[in-house]
């Protein structure tokens, strides 16, 4: 095979490594010890208010789309495996029939996508990173976790859209706040930690 066309190769993916997979299950067990500060039923379907949100939020700015992706989602599968670490000590498949199915089946997808604006954001900028992280988390949040939120109401609770939007109203001042203090653990985390999500984006 000729020098050139070697050259042009691409090269291979990067395995994850002890290290990843250490920080996975730490942030996996992060989520988990979440769920047991006790959260506040609202509404009428009484899906609760939890500072999940921000370990969620900060496990996708810290670890980045597929690590942070795998940590949530293994999170929530060992909690539909059976295991009580859903809010309220809920667990098994059961709780895909429940008005907060689709926040739990968002928490993954939101820490991906908040892991890929975070990456994008370290790639490009090393000023007002915290605004930043924030707006991510803020975009992921209110796109998949209140989407799909809203969604489940409205097949599990069987409420109208506008029903289902003004219930899942009540989470927005919350969540925001959650997200401000994630953005500021994360900038804080990686100024600690330079090479957690940047080496990994260069």
């Amino acid at each position: 095979m000729s020098q050139n066309s070697t050259a042009t190769r691409p090269q291979a993916r990067k395995q994850w490594t002890a290290t990843d997979l250490g920080l996975i299950a730490v942030f996996a067990a992060l989520v988990a010890a979440s769920a047991f500060v006790p959260g506040v039923p609202v509404g009428a379907l009484g899906v609760p208010i939890t500072i999940q949100m921000l370990i969620i939020m900060l496990t996708g700015l810290v670890l980045g789309a597929g690590r942070g992706f795998a940590a949530v989602g293994l999170y929530v599968l060992l909690g539909l495996a059976g295991l009580p670490i859903f809010s309220g000590g809920r667990s098994g498949l059961g709780i895909l029939a429940g008005p907060s199915a689709g926040y739990i089946i968002a928490f993954p997808l939101a820490a991906a996508a908040t892991g890929w604006l975070a990456a994008v954001v370290i790639r490009k900028t090393v000023k007002y990173r915290a605004l930043f992280f924030f707006a991510a988390a803020m975009v992921s949040s209110i796109v998949l976790v209140h989407g799909l939120g809203v969604l489940g109401m409205m097949v599990n609770g069987k409420l109208d859209f506008g029903k289902a939007f003004l219930a899942d109203l009540v989470y927005y001042p919350g969540d925001t706040i959650k997200n401000v203090l994630a953005a500021i653990i994360a900038v804080s985390l990686h100024k600690a930690f330079p090479d957690l999500l940047v080496r990994r984006v260069k």
